[in-house]
């Protein structure tokens, strides 16, 4: 990734100049997986006794 694509991903997801001192390129890049992520639709969700299991 580039710094004007880094840059232009903190745009879009509203992070400030300012914001940046407090956060790293991983955090922002997750940030931006989950926005990416945040209109699919699963087929199936997991429950409590998923988790338990594993």
């Amino acid at each position: 990734m580039t710094t004007p694509l880094f840059l232009l991903r903190c745009v879009e997801l509203g992070v400030s100049i300012h914001d940046l001192d407090l956060l790293t390129i991983g955090l922002v890049t997750d940030m931006w997986t989950e926005r990416a992520n945040d209109g699919v639709k699963y087929r199936q969700l997991a429950t409590q006794e998923d988790f338990d299991k594993f």
